[in-house]
């Protein structure tokens, strides 16, 4: 009954829902649907103007004519504002669909009231109107923004297919098991394929067919599983010719949007040159450049290698230090270019009588060493002497003279003579001073005989602690100039007359002050000394020029050196911007962040730096651009090979544009030949200094001969 009954209460509901469905219009619903859609419902004839019967009020909006403009064709046709381009096309396409009952969608474009184009598609059909006519029925909508979208994108690609197919840099994306899946000519070229489609189907595993160390693409594949990306990856490749050469790649892993790996894609470039380059300055860092023969850098790090070697095994390890006998009488009469082919032909003897596992460096000038490993006794140490004794003294012809050279060498032994590189070194030569008073062309072990030699030590030590007090020491001026000779600055140079030795060399007296501590006073005399020489220039009116002075290995080992550099200079009224230090890079690496920081302190209070005797000591040139310095002056041994061994302009050049590059002055010392400066202007060197334009002269006859000549000249 109670189900009954709700069946009998819903019953009046129900019949009020039906009467509702029945109040609806149907006409009214399609018009209002018809004209709310964004674009235009029509019908139409299928005659030469395409005169239209109906047209919706989205007409309008679409074309910019009420339809009442153009129905039948009141005041224009609308196959008059379909565009004359495609009118042809957009017949001959519905005529075929009507032809074939089916139907049809086309996109053309349209001129609207204002005059603007605009894209539209049309949807439509053949129907049989209520009188009987074929006509079409359709429905037209502007879709410019998605033609403007299409041609964008269009757009993009072509410009991405050209960025691609014309870089200058390879471009590729691969999988990560080593296979291609896209290469653009470039990298085709830069390893050697006709195509980039042969490179794709020729590299099936990069990491075994390209990389020449196979573990480079595991390496590729770890950077990118930490990071993502690979940044300046530089491996050697085999081209498709077999060559090897040097790339530098940048890539990154791309993924899909769930995170899933895709591939790898990104650029190579060809970095063979650079990397020759750098090899070539490594060298030139670490090697002799008139002998080849490994240089004070790398000798001190053989050393270090053979002594640990002889602690692992046992064994002696034997240090000679050689110098040519009479090697300044050679180069004095029969010249340097001679003196030089006899340094090279006596490297090359030397390796001759040496094993493989031995160590020949050229020290310096005519002087030589040799490191001898793994000897068990010491006969065997004077066999390898005495057949590079022969070997030197073999005759040989220089300059159409046929000479024989002797030599005098200096030996010591680790560990019996010495337990560090520098005591072996000392040893060996104070040994060798002692073959040359024996006499030459022989040799000497170290022996307590030598303390002869140190007592001779002690002397120039004593010496050189009083010169200070009796005004021994003097400060010699060398101006820097520019190519024309126009004074720049000029370069703070030591000098010691003594009393009781006479001249004494700053190579016999200067490692001397380090070793003793004397250098910290020594060094501010010279600073001092030097910024007030010049004031008294600025006060006889002379324009300000830069007044460089060197700094020791041990001062800037000081912590209170930025302090005392800074008393001196308001001591004696030298702007700091005027004065510029001088360091060895020898000395930069030795302790590079210390190094840093002294020189920041430096650069924040105005002073100017300089590094000297560039390209003789560095162990690595990625150094050079943490330092914050100013000047680069290039070592005289380049300067010098100009001349000598033209082939080697690149180095000079190479150093100039580094420098350059850093946004450094550089600096050319040893300058001693018109020949030279005119190599150097041409490489764009910035200064020069050298014999050629004045020697070291004191602050008289520097003012007399060179700054009152030259600045009246101006």
């Amino acid at each position: 009954m109670l189900m009954t009954n709700l069946i009998d209460d819903q019953a009046p509901l129900a019949r009020s829902w039906m009467a509702a469905e029945l109040r609806v219009n149907p006409a009214r619903v399609l018009q209002t649907l018809v004209n709310n859609l964004d674009g235009m419902v029509f019908r139409c004839r299928m005659d030469e103007h395409w005169t239209m019967l109906f047209l919706s009020s989205g007409c309008l909006q679409l074309t910019g004519y009420s339809p009442e403009v153009l129905v039948l064709n009141q005041e224009i046709t609308y196959a008059e504002i379909t565009h004359p381009d495609d009118r042809a096309r957009v017949r001959e396409k519905i005529m075929a669909a009507v032809a074939e009952h089916r139907r049809y969608r086309v996109e053309y474009r349209i001129t609207r009231a204002d005059g603007t184009v605009c894209w539209v598609a049309e949807r439509g059909a053949q129907v049989t109107d209520e009188t009987g006519d074929i006509v079409l029925e359709g429905f037209v909508e502007d879709i410019t923004e998605q033609i403007q979208a299409q041609h964008d994108l269009a757009s993009a690609e072509a410009r991405y297919r050209s960025i691609f197919e014309h870089s200058s840099e390879g471009i590729f994306q691969t999988t990560a098991d080593g296979h291609y899946l896209n290469a653009n000519p470039a990298l085709a070229r830069i390893y050697g394929y006709d195509t980039a489609e042969e490179l794709v189907a020729a590299l099936q595993n990069i990491g075994s067919q390209l990389y020449v160390d196979g573990a480079s693409r595991e390496r590729f594949k770890q950077i990118m599983a930490e990071k993502g990306y690979v940044q300046g990856f530089e491996a050697q490749v085999r081209r498709h010719d077999g060559t090897i050469i040097w790339i530098s790649e940048n890539a990154r892993a791309v993924t899909g949007p769930d995170g899933a790996f895709l591939y790898y894609e990104g650029t190579v470039q060809d970095i063979t040159e650079t990397k020759n380059y750098q090899e070539q300055l490594e060298h030139q860092a670490s090697h002799d450049l008139l002998t080849g023969l490994p240089n004070r850098t790398l000798f001190a790090d053989r050393l270090n290698q053979a002594i640990r070697q002889a602690d692992r095994n046992g064994f002696f390890a034997a240090v000679a230090f050689i110098d040519l006998d009479n090697f300044k009488y050679i180069n004095d009469s029969l010249g340097h270019k001679a003196g030089d082919e006899l340094l090279v032909e006596i490297a090359s003897r030397l390796r001759g009588a040496l094993r493989g596992g031995d160590t020949v460096a050229r020290y310096g000038g005519d002087e030589f060493v040799l490191i001898l490993n793994n000897h068990y006794q010491v006969n065997s140490v004077v066999k390898v002497i005495n057949r590079v004794l022969e070997e030197i003294q073999r005759p040989m012809t220089l300059e159409g003279q046929e000479l024989c050279v002797t030599c005098s060498i200096g030996l010591s032994l680790y560990p019996t003579d010495g337990g560090d590189p520098q005591a072996l070194i000392q040893h060996a030569d104070a040994a060798m001073y002692l073959a040359k008073q024996n006499g030459r062309n022989n040799y000497q072990f170290f022996t307590p005989r030598l303390n002869e030699l140190a007592v001779e030590r002690v002397t120039l030590e004593g010496s050189l602690r009083r010169a200070l007090e009796k005004d021994e020491l003097k400060v010699f001026y060398q101006p820097k100039v520019d190519c024309n000779g126009r004074p720049l600055g000029v370069e703070a140079l030591l000098r010691w007359f003594s009393d009781e030795h006479g001249a004494v060399s700053p190579t016999r007296f200067i490692g001397l002050a380090e070793d003793t501590g004397l250098i910290e006073p020594i060094t501010e005399f010279v600073l001092r000394t030097a910024c007030k020489q010049a004031m008294a220039w600025r006060a006889m009116g002379y324009p300000p020029m830069q007044m460089a002075v060197n700094l020791s290995a041990r001062s800037l080992k000081q912590p209170d050196l930025v302090d005392r550099v800074m008393a001196i200079l308001e001591e004696t009224g030298l702007p700091p911007e005027q004065l510029e230090l001088e360091l060895t890079e020898s000395m930069l690496i030795d302790d590079v962040d210390q190094s840093i920081n002294v020189l920041s302190a430096f650069k924040a209070r105005g002073i100017r730096l300089a590094i000297d005797d560039f390209g003789t000591g560095y162990s690595s040139l990625s150094y050079l651009q943490r330092f914050p310095v100013d000047i680069l002056k290039i070592d005289r041994t380049f300067v010098r090979n100009l001349e000598l061994h033209p082939s080697e302009t690149d180095i000079t050049k190479l150093i100039i544009l580094l420098g350059h590059s850093l946004g450094l002055k550089v600096v050319a010392e040893g300058v001693e030949t018109e020949n030279q400066r005119e190599h150097l202007e041409a490489l764009h060197c910035d200064e020069f200094q050298g014999y050629y334009f004045a020697k070291p002269m004191g602050p008289g006859e520097l003012t007399k001969h060179f700054l009152a000549q030259q600045f009246a000249e101006g």
